[in-house]
């Protein structure tokens, strides 16, 4: 059987039982669209083609798979095979195999793929339908078997009898046909049921009395074949996947303190010996090098942290930390921060749009927005930079080896030259030499005996 790999991904319908503005196969797992992991899984068996029909909110689902597939618009949603059908302009005269599958089904892993098309190569069926047994099969049609072991019946629940209704292998909804065979029966299955759809399911019967042969793959791992209908199945989907993607970087040599509360989108890469405590999210496309310690309770979007990094109860996003540097607690760094190497971010700072150069100090109660801070410079508690007078963001400069005292304001546009202090207290508006002590304060008063007249005449009162 020669020829491309084609694939058909059925998206189309409404999913009215998620109960959402978004569609279906656009809800998140594992931080991205269930979509986007049947794509992953596709073009890693080395699908040629993937087409996808669309129906519902058609564009923003387009819009958001981008050029990983090929639209195909089905107007009116009339069942799973008249969606099929719509790709026949596209696949119709084409040789080789294509596969469909539901939208929903998110968990169906690359090795099973492989199976089921390794299974039909083999078997020279026109079709290959992959089955699964459940402990409770109820709802799912049951795969009944001839003597030689080709498929002869997909026996839906409504119509099974008692006997076959204890048959536990059921029908997945995830298939592989010859293509032309594909074409020539789905163009006659018709609609006569209580819905006035047509379902691909009844193409097999049709394939039979076509004297094609029907054969079944079946995977022992039936979690991977949840279909996700609503938001409990999206909830259990999510678990599934969690664990799975936390396992895979245990085995890989990351150190998961506890799985079962760790959170890991399916793009995170993280280096051998980084231990990961509990309560840490990390999601997007985020790298974490080796030997790391993140955690417990970190949040990290799409960042980019360096070989032996530590990080405890902070949140990073769209942020670059070079190795051996401490961050937190309750550190929060906001897109565009650079942190260079050996640098200690300490509690309850915020960093945004700013580069912190190699060793210096940042380690508690301080602000450093538009700023680009140079090496082991020293930030003092309280230490602020004014980057906003109400209409424009401005820059703070403060050059290597700079000390700035405590409870420093530094009214950007401004630059501290290098290795110059900041004395305490000191609001800063005009340039620090290199070398300068900045002293911008009022100088202290004190009244000998204040106080005391103050209670005598208080107390005359």
């Amino acid at each position: 059987m020669n020829g491309e790999r084609y694939a058909i991904v059925l998206a189309a319908g409404k999913g009215t039982r998620m109960k959402s503005s978004l569609h279906k196969v656009l809800h998140p797992i594992g931080g991205k669209p269930m979509v986007e992991h049947i794509f992953s899984t596709l073009e890693e068996v080395g699908i040629d083609e993937i087409y996808l029909v669309v129906g519902h909110d058609a564009e923003a689902v387009v819009e958001r798979v981008g050029g990983r597939a090929i639209p195909v618009l089905q107007e009116e949603q009339l069942g799973t095979a008249h969606a099929v059908l719509q790709t026949e302009p596209f696949l119709g005269e084409r040789e080789g195999i294509t596969l469909v599958i539901n939208g929903d089904t998110p968990l169906v892993t690359a090795e099973t793929m492989k199976g089921l098309l390794s299974r039909h190569r083999e078997s020279e069926a026109a079709a290959t339908l992959l089955t699964t047994k459940l402990d409770r099969p109820t709802g799912y049609g049951r795969i009944l078997y001839d003597e030689m072991g080709n498929v002869t019946k997909i026996v839906e629940e409504k119509e099974a009898t008692p006997a076959e209704k204890m048959i536990q292998e059921v029908n997945v909804g995830l298939y592989t046909f010859h293509t032309k065979f594909l074409f020539d029966a789905v163009q006659k299955i018709e609609n006569k049921n209580q819905q006035g759809e047509y379902y691909l399911t009844d193409i097999f019967p049709i394939l039979q009395e076509m004297g094609q042969k029907i054969s079944a793959y079946r995977t022992e791992n039936q979690h991977e074949t949840i279909s996700i209908n609503d938001r409990i199945a999206l909830s259990e989907a999510e678990r599934i996947l969690r664990m799975r993607i936390n396992e895979r970087h245990m085995k890989e040599g990351v150190t998961l303190q506890d799985p079962e509360r760790t959170y890991i989108d399916a793009d995170v890469r993280i280096g051998t010996d980084t231990v990961i405590l509990a309560g840490t999210h990390l999601r997007g496309n985020t790298r974490i090098g080796e030997g790391c310690i993140i955690g417990p309770d970190v949040e990290i979007t799409d960042s980019i942290i360096g070989d032996e990094v530590t990080i405890s109860r902070s949140v990073l996003i769209e942020s670059r930390v070079e190795e051996k540097t401490t961050i937190g607690p309750f550190a929060y760094l906001r897109p565009n921060s650079k942190i260079g190497k050996k640098v200690k971010i300490g509690d309850f700072v915020e960093i945004k749009n700013s580069s912190v150069g190699d060793g210096a100090k940042v380690p508690h109660l301080t602000y450093v927005g538009d700023a680009e801070i140079g090496a082991r410079v020293n930030m003092s508690c309280g230490s602020i930079t004014v980057n906003y007078d109400g209409v424009h963001k401005h820059k703070t400069v403060v050059e290597e080896d700079a000390f700035i005292g405590c409870n420093v304001n530094l009214v950007a546009p401004v630059t501290v030259g290098k290795g110059a202090f900041i004395a305490a207290g000191s609001t800063i508006t005009d340039p620090v030499p290199p070398g300068a002590l900045a002293v911008a304060r009022q100088r202290q008063v004190n009244k000998e005996n204040y106080v005391a007249k103050l209670m005598a005449k208080k107390k005359g009162e």
